[in-house]
């Protein structure tokens, strides 16, 4: 287990050097120049200042040395906690930034991936033996899974917040209210939580019912539920063996989809104006701000080797025949 282990971190910190390699080579080809910006910012009169402003923003950003140095720099900055100034928000430092943003982000992940799983993989389960509930389902399921986020958030905005007036459709809460711990701001929170994450969980929950549903099927096919069936065992207990069977590679989905159910998130927020990683990257693009971009996108990669590194953990204690396979292997 310990040489299994040892292969996943080799691979998963290979991955964190790549990406971040790319994070933060794929800022620098965009167009633009965030010194240039700043000093557009600043709306200087003499042109005898803009030559000394643009060496203190080239300092202060870390753009007055040669790439090379910069990439090491970073590097270093980085095992520091260190993640840059923002050029959107100057001078507030970009972690900062990311920290006030990264609530709102997981308020919207972490419920819409877990419930979503759970929910689609029980209904799949219930549509695979119950023809009315397969009749119905599998149609809605097919519909919300092709629906791209945006457009289903849209729909929501107009349908449940424009039309219906039940919801609003922009902020993380009432541009009204400032934060504070009552429950009043805490409604508002929810209010403008449940748009997004509704827009986040029926589209995920279409494609786990869905897999759930042919998966089940499969397994109830399979030669040892035929072998089961004929020794007398009782349906039920073919049904909850098929069921274990198939919520393995749900689970070996859930790491493979985990990428584009974040990106999903993003857009959710730029569409409902939701103040967390999305709207960061927004932002971030709109005023050529390397740095924040650069500190989003690597919060994400974290996240995402993170999450898929304790779905390693989970697949092997709830699969007996990875286990054994390591076992074998020793």
């Amino acid at each position: 287990m310990r040489r299994y282990f040892g292969r996943k971190l080799a691979i998963y910190a290979l991955t964190f050097v790549v990406a971040v390699t790319l994070n933060w080579l794929i800022p620098r080809f965009m167009p633009g120049d965030p010194v240039l910006r700043m000093l557009t910012r600043t709306s200087v009169s003499n042109p005898e200042a803009i030559a000394p402003m643009r060496a203190y923003y080239e300092n202060v950003f870390g753009l007055d040395v040669p790439l090379w140095k910069q990439y090491l720099k970073y590097w270093v900055e980085l095992f520091q906690g260190n993640l840059g100034v923002s050029v959107w928000l100057f001078p507030a430092p970009v972690a900062d930034v990311i920290v006030d943003a990264v609530p709102y982000t997981l308020a919207l992940l972490l419920p819409s991936i877990l419930l979503s799983w759970w929910a689609g993989n029980k209904v799949g389960a219930l549509a695979a033996r119950r023809k009315w509930l397969d009749n119905t389902a599998l149609p809605v399921s097919y519909a919300l899974t092709a629906t791209p986020y945006m457009w289903l958030g849209i729909l929501l905005a107009w349908g449940l917040g424009i039309v219906a007036g039940l919801f609003p459709v922009a902020g993380g809460y009432s541009f009204e209210m400032r934060p504070e711990w009552s429950w009043a701001f805490v409604g508002s929170l929810a209010q403008h939580w449940f748009l997004p994450f509704l827009s986040l969980f029926l589209v995920a929950f279409g494609g786990w019912a869905i897999g759930m549903r042919n998966l089940i099927i499969y397994e109830l096919e399979a030669d040892y539920a035929n072998y089961l069936a004929a020794l007398g065992a009782p349906r039920r207990l073919i049904r909850r063996y098929a069921f274990r069977n198939a919520l393995l590679p749900q689970l070996t989905g859930l790491a493979l989809q985990l990428g584009v159910l974040v990106a999903g998130a993003l857009v959710t927020e730029i569409v409902f104006a939701y103040p967390g990683l999305g709207h960061l990257i927004l932002q971030a693009i709109q005023n050529q701000d390397f740095f924040l971009l650069q500190g989003v996108f690597l919060f994400i990669v974290i996240g995402v080797l993170a999450a898929n590194f304790l779905i390693d953990i989970v697949y092997v204690l709830v699969d007996p025949r990875t286990r054994t396979g390591m076992q074998g292997a020793t």
